[in-house]
């Protein structure tokens, strides 16, 4: 069955073609699953994790001298995406689902969309641009601080937002020229751009060709070049002649390898499963939630391992401050 809001379309010209918009959507979600409202508080707690788990990680790299380096700049914007990432989608999909107000209007539909696609994006751009520190660190140890500066790392991960607006851009305003005169149901859990063109009733071949594109440029590519860059880290591993060196120097990949598997692998069975097979809308909707919930609670908890000595050293400070303090308030009362 097809939802119809009451007011449900405008009509918007530009030069001479006529572009029928609905005034609202109405996101479908789960269907006919029993229990659902559990699965929804479900991701409110891991939103609540989310939140504490990346705040924490970006005040911790803020606050800590020792984690300012080029890596903990990329681990800084992987943290910012993954916090605001969940922001544009869990709280706006509980809203949704577990209120029951599943109808959003066409403005906010597109608004969500690029949010969402956007920090998506960059969570891919910004594992490859951790993958590039790896692979300089373990095949040029040697020249790794000269090659891998501050500098450096903030202008690839500039040119990764400068890329990630311009193409997100393109796929949303794409949206607005086409034509919604038949069902405004969107079988997904928000305003995704595929099952959203799919509903025109106008020629959406470009929408299509971008969507494809954005596969090959979010996932292929980076993905791609993650996999070539461990290529490079293993050859070089065979040239280490003691085996504890070489353990010593996978293990500085290790929360990387985690994470590009906990973001990748689910995505990429997705596609491959839809190309090959039957996959009910349920389960690719909780199987592309989860993917875009689960990493980004995980990431600070694989990252505070990495950074703990850091943590303790902040730690002590705060309590040596604590402990400076307390004189003097004594000497101000008196």
């Amino acid at each position: 069955m097809d939802y119809q809001s009451p007011d449900m379309t405008s009509v918007v010209s530009f030069e001479n073609a006529t572009f029928i918009r609905p005034s609202t959507f109405y996101i479908s979600g789960l269907y006919n699953m029993p229990h659902t409202k559990y699965y929804y508080m479900f991701l409110c707690f891991v939103y609540a994790v989310t939140l504490l788990g990346n705040s924490f990680i970006m005040g911790t790299i803020y606050l800590a001298r020792a984690l300012h380096t080029a890596k903990y700049i990329a681990v800084f914007n992987l943290a910012l995406s993954d916090l605001f990432g969940s922001s544009a989608i869990i709280p706006k999909y509980a809203d949704m689902f577990l209120l029951e107000n599943q109808y959003i209007s066409f403005e906010d539909c597109l608004t969500s969309m690029f949010f969402i696609l956007l920090f998506m994006t960059m969570q891919s751009f910004t594992l490859l641009a951790l993958s590039f520190d790896r692979v300089i660190a373990i095949c040029f140890p040697l020249r790794y601080h000269a090659i891998v500066t501050k500098t450096t790392m903030t202008l690839i991960i500039g040119v990764m937002w400068l890329v990630s607006v311009s193409v997100v851009t393109v796929r949303v305003a794409l949206i607005t020229r086409l034509s919604f005169c038949k069902s405004t149901t969107v079988y997904s859990y928000f305003c995704d751009h595929g099952p959203i063109y799919r509903l025109a009733c106008n020629d959406s071949y470009f929408n299509y060709i971008i969507a494809y594109a954005n596969v090959a440029i979010v996932l292929c590519i980076p993905l791609t070049l993650i996999a070539f860059s461990y290529v490079c880290i293993g050859f070089a591993l065979l040239k280490i002649s003691h085996g504890a060196e070489q353990i010593k120097a996978m293990k500085t990949c290790t929360s990387h390898l985690i994470l590009v598997a906990m973001f990748y692998l689910p995505i990429i069975s997705v596609y491959i499963t839809s190309l090959t097979t039957y996959l009910h809308p349920n389960t690719r909707i909780i199987n592309s939630v989860l993917t875009q919930t689960i990493p980004p609670m995980l990431n600070p908890i694989i990252y505070t391992l990495k950074t703990e000595e850091s943590i303790k050293v902040l730690c002590k400070r705060v309590k040596v401050n604590f402990a400076m303090e307390e004189p003097v308030k004594g000497i101000l009362k008196n």
